[in-house]
C-alpha cells in the first residue's frame, strides 16, 4: 500500500534534514579549529601597550593567547595579571606563572578587579586592561561544559563549574516568563515566548539535562530559522550569558576600571555580539563626551569631565583571519585611553 506523507510529516522531515545539514556544516568548521586561535592577537596587544615596563591586566586569560604575546612585547620590569573564572584556564595559567615571574593569575571575575589587585598588592595605576569577551574555543569544544548545541553533553554552561547554578538546574525551576525574558534580553530571540513555553512543556515530561536535548526543543519551537545560523544559537547564548552574569560583570568592570587606569592607560575590549558591543560603545562614547550641559554655556573641556579618549575606529578581523578562524567573524575591538 502506498503511504503518502501528510503535510505535517513532510514539514517535520524537512526540519530534521535542515538541522542535520546545518549541524554537519558547522561541525566541519569546528573540527578544523581543534586549537584555540586568539582573535585579533597582534592588534589588541599593539593597542594595549603604551609603556613596555607597565602594569597590565588581561581580564579574560582563557588559554593565554593575548597574555603570552603581551609578555613577549614587554620589558623585564613589566607586570601582567591574568584573571579568569574557569578552573581549567587557571591550570593553564599556573604553568606560565611558574615560568615567567612577571605574570600572576587570579581566579574569579574581572568585575572583582579591585579585589584581585589588592590580593597581589598591586598599588600602581594600571597601564592597560584587556577584555576578550564571551566563551573560548576550548570551552566550546569540550562537550561536557555544555556551551555547544552541536555536541551532546551535560547542560552546564558555567564558566566556573564550582559555583552557581548550572543551566540545567536553572531551567528546571525557572518559570516560563523568566525564561522568556532571558531569551529576549540576552539572546534577542524574537520567538522567546514560544520557545520558553516549549521548554516548560518539555520539562514536565522529563528533565532537560543534555545540550542536544535542549537544542532540539528550541529548534522545534523556532518557526523561522535565520540563514546560516543554527536555530538554537540565540537561546544558548542567552542562557549562557544569564548563568554567568556576563553583561552585569562587564558593566561593573567598565564603571570601575577608569579609576584603576593611569593617565594615558588603555582599555581594549573585544566583543563578539551586539549586546556586549553596545554596552562597550555607549560607555566609551559617554566617557569621551563628558557631562551633558545646557547648550551655549561658556564651558571648557576640563569642566566637561571627559575621562576617556576613543582611539581609532572599531576594528574587525581581516578576511584572512576569518578564513583561518571562522569564530572570529563577529569580533569587534574598541580602544579608549584615560585622559584624567
Amino acid at each position: 500500500m502506498l503511504v503518502i506523507p501528510t503535510k505535517c510529516q513532510k514539514k517535520c522531515c524537512l526540519c530534521l534534514y535542515r538541522v542535520l545539514v546545518l549541524q554537519d556544516k558547522v561541525l566541519q568548521q569546528e573540527n578544523a579549529l581543534q586549537q584555540h586561535l586568539t582573535v585579533l592577537r597582534d592588534e589588541a596587544v599593539a593597542a594595549l601597550i603604551s609603556d613596555k615596563s607597565g602594569w597590565y591586566v588581561d581580564g579574560t586569560f582563557g588559554r593565554g593567547g593575548h597574555t603570552r604575546h603581551l609578555l613577549s612585547q614587554l620589558d623585564a620590569a613589566a607586570h601582567v595579571m591574568g584573571i579568569d573564572k574557569d578552573p581549567r584556564a587557571i591550570e593553564a595559567a599556573c604553568g606560565l606563572a611558574a615560568d615567567d615571574p612577571r605574570f600572576v593569575i587570579a581566579q574569579g571575575s574581572f568585575a572583582e578587579l579591585e579585589a584581585h589587585l589588592q590580593t597581589f598588592q598591586w598599588s600602581e595605576p594600571l597601564t592597560g586592561v584587556l577584555l576578550d569577551l564571551g566563551v573560548s574555543s576550548p570551552q566550546l569544544d569540550d562537550a561536557e561544559r555544555g556551551f555547544s548545541f552541536l555536541r551532546d553533553g551535560d547542560l552546564d554552561m558555567r564558566m566556573d563549574t564550582g559555583s552557581g547554578q548550572s543551566a540545567a538546574q536553572w531551567l528546571a525551576v525557572a518559570d516560563e516568563q523568566d525564561i522568556a525574558v532571558v531569551l529576549k534580553e540576552f539572546g534577542e530571540e524574537r520567538f522567546a515566548k514560544r520557545i520558553a513555553r516549549a521548554i516548560v512543556e518539555a520539562r514536565s515530561e522529563q528533565p532537560i539535562t543534555r545540550t542536544l536535548q535542549l537544542a532540539k526543543i528550541v529548534s522545534d519551537a523556532n518557526p523561522a530559522w535565520e540563514k546560516h545560523k543554527h536555530p538554537a544559537t540565540r537561546s544558548f547564548q542567552a542562557i549562557r550569558i544569564y548563568i554567568n552574569q556576563e553583561l552585569s560583570d562587564l558593566e561593573v568592570l567598565l564603571e570601575r576600571v577608569i579609576d584603576q587606569l593611569a593617565v594615558g592607560g588603555r582599555l581594549v575590549v573585544i566583543s563578539f555580539h551586539s549586546l556586549e558591543d553596545r554596552i562597550v560603545k555607549r560607555f566609551m562614547r559617554r566617557q569621551a563626551q563628558g557631562e551633558k550641559l545646557p547648550a551655549n554655556l561658556p564651558v571648557t573641556d576640563a569642566s566637561l569631565n571627559r575621562r576617556l579618549k576613543i582611539i581609532g575606529k572599531a576594528l574587525k578581523p581581516s578576511v584572512a583571519e576569518v578564513d583561518a578562524n571562522p569564530r572570529a567573524r563577529s569580533a569587534v575591538m574598541r580602544v579608549a585611553e584615560k585622559l584624567a
